[in-house]
């Protein structure tokens, strides 16, 4: 399995004037979750130049002490030098683009993709913390992936969740550590400064959401990235996999 650095991951197409993408998939899954996007997006754009990673401890990458996104950001920033690519537009879906968006902070990036994830504290994930830190942390966890709506896709997308997921109880902590041992204001002072950064490099920042955003979660963003582009599309934390030509659209879209 090729490394890039540390990470596992496949590179296809070639080279050229568009910028290289960079796909960081969801929590327990692996970079087959972005196989359907791939598919659409060669009929799209024909040989574009992709990078998708297996993030640490999931796939064929090794676990690694620290899991927390900015840790992670450069572990991925490792991967795309070893690669040898010029700054990407950055795609991730769930936790991979809490990394995305920690990573274009810190890293020269094109744009960023950020497949439904909202970058403050979940109340659902901290309201499972017990759950996830006891014995029985894989029912919490799949009491956290029903919520998600993964049950409602397409049986060949139900399929991929499935045979590209493996859940681990140190993995699901470890991605967590953020959200379930540190405050409000703490998170909420970090990503403000992530967002602050990103908006004066001027990256171009889309935001795909299964749902309306609360006014005050997006009066937050907004007050740190002024032109955020934010789209609903209804009933799937997993619009990659339900409705991948859209998806395809937006990534092609630059």
């Amino acid at each position: 399995m090729p490394l890039f650095d540390a990470l596992s991951g496949t590179l296809t197409g070639l080279p050229d004037d568009r910028p290289p993408l960079v796909l960081l998939h969801g929590l327990t899954f692996d970079r087959r979750h972005w196989g359907p996007l791939l598919r659409e997006l060669q009929v799209l754009e024909p040989a574009r130049l992709a990078l998708a990673l297996d993030l640490p401890g999931h796939g064929a990458s090794p676990v690694q002490d620290s899991y927390r996104a900015a840790d992670v950001a450069t572990q991925v920033h490792c991967a795309v030098t070893a690669a040898g690519l010029p700054a990407p537009a950055i795609v991730g879906h769930g936790v991979g683009a809490a990394v995305a968006t920690a990573y274009a902070a810190r890293y020269p990036v094109h744009s960023v993709l950020n497949i439904d994830q909202a970058l403050l504290p979940d109340n659902a994930i901290r309201d499972a913390g017990p759950g996830l830190r006891g014995g029985h942390w894989r029912d919490a966890w799949d009491g956290i992936l029903a919520g998600l709506g993964a049950q409602r896709l397409p049986a060949p997308a139900r399929s991929l969740v499935s045979r590209a997921g493996r859940p681990r109880k140190e993995l699901l902590l470890g991605y967590y550590d953020e959200a379930l041992t540190e405050d409000d204001d703490a998170i909420r002072g970090e990503r403000g400064r992530d967002l602050h950064a990103i908006a004066g490099n001027g990256v171009g920042y889309r935001w795909v959401t299964a749902s309306e955003p609360p006014v005050a979660y997006r009066k937050w963003m907004t007050s740190h990235l002024p032109r955020v582009d934010v789209m609903v599309l209804p009933d799937s934390h997993f619009p990659h996999l339900a409705r991948p030509a859209d998806i395809a659209r937006l990534v092609a879209a630059r």
